[in-house]
């Protein structure tokens, strides 16, 4: 009993230890939970939206682009917006997009493109006579109260520096030392920024799952600290020139002589609490048309003065076109600009969310403490007793969370402590009910639970080697599959149809493993092999291409030896994929076979199951294509496949680098990509001659991919795909 009293005190310490150390790595689980935690605060309490509040979107929304055409608008037409806007009595103007290049619709730059041009001197002179909408932008923006926004870049600078109107102050440790840093920009015209008011950074840092959580305050572009539109669209509202940023080392930001990173930037009378990276948590509303003004109501004028009168206004889009779409806790799918609106009324209301600075300790604390009473109240009462103090102490921790948040903005984490009492009371209930009873009779549990009586030698042998589970590793997998066996097997009586299928597999077996392959199964007349488990091989995509080549010529000498006994040609079809898979040994514990599971397995049988539908013999995903450079491949299509969120690329395979360095395989696929180009454009007349084309140069086996597309190209110009198509097709799986 002393004993087991001992393992069970080292075992809840080591769990609690481990849940410290968790804490500590911060993993991207532990991440997502929290965010996931996070999030449902705000989903069961958001932010309730107060029309009141002095901030509206001027949107070009989908009724502006039908009236005043495509985007981008002529800057004149821009300029007529801001000229509007002032007039009806806008405070501030915050352009949520950037303007790096010339106006396109200028006249200056219409008279550039017909320069040279037969019969346009007259025009191009008359052209060049009239004013630069450019110049008319910039000068309504040097008027007027405008914040332009511009874009850091992870690319190294090569325009403009993006101007610093603001003048940028701090205490406590510098705060570059802490905030994202941009090699380079993306800049507005320096025509357009010499006499601006306001500047500031449009970026949004999403989290893994790519929803909006937090706003980047300020960011750094070659060592200078810019604040974001938002902050400037406020700091240009109450005419104040300058941003206070208090860091740690500051007096009343206790650090203990730590770099701890920002605490909070003071906007004119706004006092914004940030994360150490200077971020801001964005407390949402769900998304209010109130919030938004058409442009076109600003520019036909019949939009409420009152609307506009007193407020900041920020242009942005809600067309879906234009791909300023975000995720918020909220919505799956809100414009950019409106994101940034609600930071801006969070600014104005002080209705912040803050992450206290004791809050990590407190939840370590936490989660210690209520571990080690749940261990010792489950070991002196039992597993009923402990898990109804497990369950008390975890109804109190995420009801004291809530309070936190509804009370005080407060984000507290409760998916530590919940995860402690769950670690916990699993291990300590383990313990109780198996590891005291293997104790007592260790060899009996081990042998009655692992293996059967036939597989004692075995596991004396190589224990390991016949272990449940497995190990996730970068597969490259191979299904092949016999074309049309029913038929070839037809009259067969069980021993005929057995040579058959050996004299078949043999060869392809064969060739799998000398090219460093593993056959995982053989499931009637098809195979499945992987490479790179369970010994290593950095080749393992080349080194698979090669075997499925070498298969098709397998093939070929048994349909030679096949023709002299008057039997029928025999083909196949290979499905190639790369990904990661779980492999080792799966099965029960009288019975185990060494073999590799996951999406990425079930995807390569499908692409074996695709080649009938497109008649090629060998079909391999994205990844195996890029893994493989040195072989010849084609692009064959963009397929949504059912479990999969995002399409699918899929590629034939054509030969080895010998062949892919022919002219004709080169001519093919810059032909073939010329082809998808256009299609995928919408451009279905120029696709359909570019197939008229492939015909006349490409081998016959490639007909029924031709055939393929010429229905598809014919079926959209009769009838035009959705707006959201974006050139994938369904899987056809045979």
């Amino acid at each position: 009993m002393r004993q087991a009293q001992i393992a069970y005190s080292l075992l809840v310490a080591v769990v609690l230890f481990a849940i410290a150390a968790l804490h500590y790595a911060n993993p991207p689980v532990l991440q997502r939970l929290r965010a996931i935690a996070f999030d449902a605060y705000q989903q069961f309490f958001p932010r309730t939206y107060d029309p009141a509040l002095p901030v509206r979107i001027v949107d070009i929304d989908e009724a502006s682009l039908a009236v005043h055409g495509q985007w981008p608008w002529p800057r004149s037409d821009l300029a007529e917006l801001i000229e509007r806007l002032e007039t009806l009595g806008a405070v501030a103007i915050v352009f949520d997009m950037v303007f790096p290049e010339p106006d396109r619709l200028s006249p200056v730059e219409i008279a550039k493109r017909l320069t040279g041009q037969p019969g346009s001197d007259l025009a191009v002179d008359a052209l060049a006579r009239l004013p630069s909408t450019d110049e008319r932008f910039a000068e309504v923006i040097g008027r007027s109260g405008v914040v332009m926004g511009f874009v850091g870049s992870p690319a190294a600078h090569r325009g403009p520096q993006p101007p610093l109107v603001a003048e940028i102050e701090y205490k406590g440790d510098d705060p570059r030392l802490f905030v994202p840093a941009f090699p380079g920009a993306v800049s507005n015209l320096p025509l357009l920024t010499r006499k601006l008011n306001g500047s500031g950074f449009i970026n949004w840092i999403a989290d893994q799952d790519q929803i909006i959580r937090k706003l980047p305050l300020l960011i750094q572009v070659d060592n200078t600290i810019y604040p974001s539109i938002a902050a400037e669209g406020l700091r240009l509202a109450q005419g104040v020139a300058n941003y206070l940023i208090v860091s740690s080392g500051a007096a009343g930001e206790g650090s203990f002589g730590k770099r701890t990173g920002v605490a909070k930037v003071f906007i004119g009378n706004a006092t914004v609490p940030t994360d150490a990276q200077g971020q801001m948590w964005l407390r949402f509303t769900k998304s209010d048309p109130r919030r938004f003004i058409s442009a076109k109501s600003i520019l036909d004028g019949t939009t409420i003065p009152e609307e506009v009168k007193g407020r900041i206004i920020l242009i942005g889009t809600s067309a879906a076109g234009l791909l300023d779409i975000r995720a918020t806790p909220l919505d799956p799918a809100v414009p950019g600009v409106e994101a940034h609106a609600q930071a801006l009324e969070q600014m104005l209301t002080g209705d912040y969310l803050v992450r206290p600075d004791f809050a990590a300790g407190a939840e370590i604390l936490v989660s210690l403490l209520i571990g080690a009473l749940l261990a010792w109240s489950t070991y002196r009462s039992g597993a009923v007793y402990g898990f109804a103090f497990g369950l008390g102490a975890l109804i109190t921790v995420v009801a004291a969370a809530w309070f936190a948040y509804v009370g005080w903005g407060w984000l507290i984490d409760p998916v530590l402590p919940v995860a402690t009492l769950g670690a916990v009371y699993a291990s300590g209930t383990i313990f109780l009910r198996f590891i005291v009873e293997r104790e007592r009779n260790q060899i009996r549990h081990a042998f009655g639970r692992y293996m059967s009586p036939a597989q004692v030698e075995k596991l004396a042998a190589d224990p390991a080697s016949l272990e449940l589970g497995g190990e996730d590793r970068t597969l490259t997998l191979l299904f092949a599959d016999v074309r049309g066996f029913a038929e070839h097997s037809e009259g067969m009586d069980a021993q005929q149809l057995t040579r058959f299928v050996i004299d078949l597999m043999t060869p392809l077996s064969d060739t799998i493993l000398r090219n460093n392959g593993t056959i995982d199964k053989f499931i009637g007349d098809a195979v499945m092999a992987f490479w790179n488990a369970p010994l290593t091989d950095p080749g393992h995509a080349a080194n698979a291409c090669r075997a499925a080549l070498t298969m098709l010529n397998d093939i070929e000498v048994i349909n030679a030896r096949r023709s002299s006994m008057s039997a029928k040609p025999i083909a196949i079809g290979i499905g190639l994929n790369t990904g990661v898979c779980c492999v080792g040994n799966f099965g029960s514990t009288q019975r185990f076979d060494y073999s590799a599971i996951g999406n990425d397995v079930n995807l390569a049988s499908r692409f074996e199951g695709l080649t009938k539908y497109y008649g090629l013999p060998i079909l391999v995903g994205q990844a195996t294509a890029a893994a493989a450079p040195e072989f010849a491949f084609i692009e064959v299509d963009l397929i949504s496949v059912k479990g999969y969120e995002h399409p699918v690329q899929i590629f034939a395979l054509l030969g080895d680098e010998n062949y892919r360095d022919r002219p004709e395989c080169r001519e093919l696929a810059l032909r073939q990509r010329a082809m998808l180009e256009a299609f995928r454009s919408r451009q279905f007349d120029l696709a359909e001659r570019r197939i008229a084309a492939l015909r006349q140069v490409s081998d016959p086996k490639f007909a029924r991919l031709w055939d393929i597309y010429d229905d598809r190209t014919q079926g959209y110009q009769r009838q035009p795909p959705p707006d959201s198509w974006d050139g994938r097709a369904v899987a056809e799986f045979k």
